[in-house]
């Protein structure tokens, strides 16, 4: 009886593992799975191209959803902007009118009573000139 070593049997074209009824089932049960796995890819592949297209759908959807969600927001802004500009100039009038109103009361002063006006046009001259000339002789801090 011979013995050889690994590298002996296989330069002798030699298996250190003879092929057998087990090691052919073995193989026909890979074959048989690489088969069906080859199968279940193309089944995935058709699935996944009918799910892209679903979803490619449904992402159309959800962006008309968006977009119908932005213009109903966007025209509540267009109402209240409209309503904010009408108030601005319902505010507008009424500071004209209270204006033009102050103006001639204190033109109907000056009028009436024109060196009490005077006296006071005076003083007020004279307290930002005083405040003024105070803010001037500070040092300025930096």
């Amino acid at each position: 009886m011979t013995t050889t070593t690994l590298p002996q049997a296989s330069a002798l074209g030699e298996s250190m593992f003879p092929r057998s009824g087990y090691s052919r089932a073995i193989s026909a049960e890979f074959g048989e799975i690489e088969q069906r796995l080859r199968a279940l890819e193309r089944q995935l592949e058709r699935v996944g191209g009918r799910s892209a297209a679903s979803a490619a759908q449904s992402a159309d959807r959800v962006g008309e959803t968006i977009a119908s969600a932005l213009n109903g927001m966007a025209e509540r802004f267009r109402g209240g902007a409209n309503s904010m500009r009408d108030e601005a100039a319902k505010i507008g009038s009424e500071a004209a009118k209270l204006g033009n109103a102050a103006l001639r009361r204190l033109s109907n002063e000056v009028e009436h009573r024109p060196l009490v006006t005077l006296a006071v046009a005076v003083g007020v001259g004279l307290l930002v000139g005083l405040a003024s000339q105070r803010r001037a002789s500070r040092p300025r801090r930096r």
